[in-house]
């Protein structure tokens, strides 16, 4: 078994994450710094969960059939930094949306891509995964502080030059790490829809596409929403900062989590919070006490949901299927739900208001909890019979 590179695994975790810290809480201030509407920032930064349905699957494909995980990682990060480079040519929404369009092709596969590397080092310790994992919160917390303070002296434009050093970070980072031995599996070559049709998988997977829909107002407008509501920016950034904080103590106590409760209890739980934070920031934002609640709550909605999630996705699907695996639930999820409920979002924004647009994500929050919770049951009546049976 070969050794995990723990501080190289961790730099990059950090780095990558720093790079998420930037664009993903601040990137729709440039956008609006630009003259874009609310209905064309919630377009363009769905362009990115689009191009997340399709092309983390080929990048698998061709993972789960060379075993160069790392390799692959190497030239989508180094291909997504030069296709960053035309948000310094354009700020037209055509030019932008092309622009982010290619970035989001060539760094969609990024998580997968490394997970699936780390989880074979590991031989998928959740435990240990989610004491390498902080390491990205802590990068996020980092970036996402450091860059409100900034954004509080100097005009949104400065955002552009940050996420490209970060990228060339990330890239550089790539280049210290090394693809293991690669085994022959034949199960590497079937069809993933046998395991996708059970009733269990299809469940789950349909749940994470929710709670990702839900998550659309909240990744799209939060901080517009704080920044309209007179909150400067660097107490944005404490926001954002405070809910992935929530996440570090997660990934700190998953050993304890995980040995405690069962995969399905985490997600029905964590959808459960999700319920309760959206309708919270939808009508609690003149209240800051609400909103320091409903960041700690990310905790669950974003840190238990997801290392749970990641658990299922390798229970079920063999070795050398798990790149596919792991893209086929970032495409469903971040991918399609990030795309409709991003783009929902932007197209009810003005009309509804901004609270009700946090209530529908509730909602979806809801449907997907149902949904866990009917096929918890399901799988419950099925299981009696055939443990009787023996």
């Amino acid at each position: 078994m070969r050794p995990v590179p723990v501080f190289r695994m961790a730099a990059f975790y950090f780095a990558y994450f720093a790079y998420v810290g930037v664009f993903a809480p601040y990137f729709s201030l440039y956008l609006q710094s630009v003259g874009k509407s609310a209905l064309e920032i919630g377009l363009l930064l769905s362009v990115t969960q689009v191009m997340r349905i399709f092309a983390p699957n080929l990048w698998a494909g061709m993972a789960d059939r060379s075993g160069a995980r790392i390799a692959l990682l190497r030239i989508g990060l180094g291909a997504g930094a030069l296709a960053w480079c035309g948000v310094f040519v354009t700020q037209s929404f055509w030019g932008l949306f092309a622009t982010l369009a290619f970035v989001a092709f060539f760094t969609s596969a990024a998580l997968p891509l490394f997970e699936t590397a780390l989880f074979s080092l590991l031989r998928d310790d959740l435990g240990r995964y989610g004491l390498l994992r902080l390491w990205g919160s802590l990068g996020f917390i980092v970036a996402v502080l450091g860059t409100g303070a900034i954004l509080d002296a100097r005009s949104a434009q400065i955002l552009t030059v940050l996420v490209l050093a970060l990228l060339l970070v990330s890239f550089a980072l790539t280049c210290s790490l090394r693809d293991g031995p690669v085994r022959s599996d034949p199960g590497a070559y079937l069809p993933l829809w046998p395991v996708v049709r059970r009733p269990e998988v299809a469940a789950l997977l349909l749940a994470c596409f929710l709670m990702s829909v839900a998550h659309g107002p909240f990744y799209t407008f939060y901080s517009i929403y704080l920044a309209d509501y007179g909150y400067s920016k660097s107490l944005v950034g404490v926001l954002w900062s405070l809910g992935v904080v929530a996440e570090i103590g997660v990934f700190v106590l998953a050993p304890r989590i995980f040995l405690r409760w069962s995969l399905n209890t985490v997600l029905i739980l964590s959808f459960a919070c999700a319920v309760v934070r959206f309708a919270a920031i939808g009508w609690g934002v003149g209240s800051l006490a609400v909103l320091v609640v409903a960041q700690v709550l990310h905790a669950a909605t974003f840190g238990s949901y997801h290392a749970a999630a990641l658990g299922q996705i390798n229970q079920w699907f063999p070795d050398r299927q798990r790149s596919r695996g792991q893209a086929l639930y970032m495409s469903l999820s971040f991918g399609a739900g990030g795309m409709v409920g991003g783009a929902g979002s932007g197209l009810v924004w003005d009309s509804v208001g901004a609270a009700w647009t946090f209530t529908l994500g509730s909602l979806c929050a809801a449907l997907g909890l149902m949904l866990l919770v009917a096929a918890a049951k399901i799988s419950s009546r099925e299981k009696g019979p055939r443990e009787r049976q023996r």
